[in-house]
């Protein structure tokens, strides 16, 4: 039996970064040369970002509380040691997973006594009992649910996250998988005239997403089957996309090289999916960037609008790391277009370069199936619905 996508829920911290700000902050910086400063002027007015959203609030404005991360005078952007900055990701980190879980459990319907396996995803930061502990603590779990955490697999880690949470259905029908994903990727952030740093300065954003999975598929809302998985090693790109720990925070490389790969071999990463979906109605792509975008849809020569839903997400909110595809999808599933037996192929881009994919169908009750479900919701009106298994601002859309 595949498992079902039941609800996917997402959240932001409050502070917004109008890219142009960030662009006019990096340029104030002092020593900024000619030539840097063509860089950030060419790397934030070509991002297709219009805003992010980010957990250092003296980033979005000016405020005369010392900081860490930015002179309150002179609005010099400062180099804070890794662990300075590991001390935010602890204090920022579980109150966003936990946003975006309760988010996720409204959306699906599903009480939280009812997860039995949580799985979490992040690569910005670390700290132990993690993320995935704290979930079990902050929404009051069950102390028996089993939990998973995937550390620094990157962009792409959603979907090894929700290939874990389908075997996990798949070994056991009961099961309901809380999967969360999360990065405060602004804390890593720095003024260099390093292409690569201003890059990552340029797109990089703070955000969660949460997804709801179990073996039954909703009775009275559309869910996505999860139909299978693929992961791809590019024969190029191992140096040209890295993210390593340094003493500053964590150091990523994203060179000028990472588009054109994946525009050359993207087409034979996705033929296990490609093969399999037959005809494809949507596209989920990962927007590492607006060249990747690019390059991805004359690679696969797909119409102008079919990267519409990724390049939405890229210019409200950034590249959100792990959590961004998820963003995407939640769009789909809450579109009321959707229809029935509608194919999608979610892919994202980690470390390597590795290309990760997931084929998804979407399943919309008919009329009839939602009247039956109402009718035992009714029957049982006194106690809440929810799976049985034995013994706050939540991000715009």
């Amino acid at each position: 039996m595949p498992a079902h996508i039941l609800g996917i829920g997402t959240a932001v911290p409050t502070p917004v970064l109008p890219q142009t700000a960030v662009r006019d902050l990096f340029l104030a910086q002092p020593g900024v040369e000619r030539l840097t400063a063509r860089l950030i002027g060419a790397a934030f007015d070509q991002s297709a970002i219009d805003t992010r959203h980010t957990v250092l609030a003296e980033l979005a404005e000016h405020s005369a509380e010392p900081s860490a991360f930015l002179d309150a005078d002179t609005r010099q952007v400062l180099s804070p040691l890794t662990g300075t900055r590991n001390d935010v990701y602890r204090r920022e980190a579980p109150p966003l997973f936990e946003r975006a879980a309760r988010d996720a459990l409204a959306r699906a319907d599903v009480e939280a006594s009812a997860i039995t396996h949580v799985v979490t995803a992040s690569c910005t930061g670390f700290y132990a009992p993690g993320p995935d502990y704290r979930l079990v603590r902050d929404l009051g779990l069950r102390t028996t649910v089993e939990r998973d955490h995937l550390g620094f697999v990157g962009c792409a880690a959603a979907f090894p996250a929700l290939r874990q949470a389908a075997r996990i259905c798949a070994a056991d029908p009961n099961a309901v998988v809380l999967v969360v994903c999360g990065e405060i990727c602004s804390i890593h952030l720095r003024a260099s005239a390093d292409p690569e740093q201003i890059v990552a300065s340029a797109v990089f954003a703070d955000g969660a997403a949460a997804a709801v999975v179990s073996a039954q598929p909703s009775l009275d809302a559309p869910s996505l089957e999860l139909e299978g998985f693929a992961t791809a090693l590019t024969s190029e790109g191992e140096d040209d996309k890295r993210w390593i720990i340094g003493d500053h925070g964590f150091e990523m490389t994203l060179t000028a090289e990472v588009p054109r790969i994946v525009g050359r071999e993207v087409r034979d990463a996705l033929a296990p999916v490609l093969s399999r979906a037959g005809h494809v109605d949507r596209w989920l792509v990962h927007p590492g960037g607006r060249s990747i975008l690019d390059r991805f849809e004359a690679a696969l020569e797909l119409p102008a609008d079919a990267l519409e839903l990724s390049r939405d997400v890229l210019r409200r909110f950034g590249n959100m790391s792990s959590a961004t595809v998820l963003f995407i999808m939640a769009r789909m599933l809450e579109d009321p277009a959707l229809a029935d037996g509608s194919r999608a192929i979610g892919v994202a881009f980690g470390p390597g370069l590795t290309v990760e994919s997931a084929l998804l169908t979407a399943r919309v009750p008919t009329a009839a199936v939602v009247e039956a479900a109402a009718g035992v919701d009714a029957a049982g009106a006194d106690d809440p619905v929810e799976l049985e298994r034995e013994p706050e601002p939540v991000a715009l859309r």
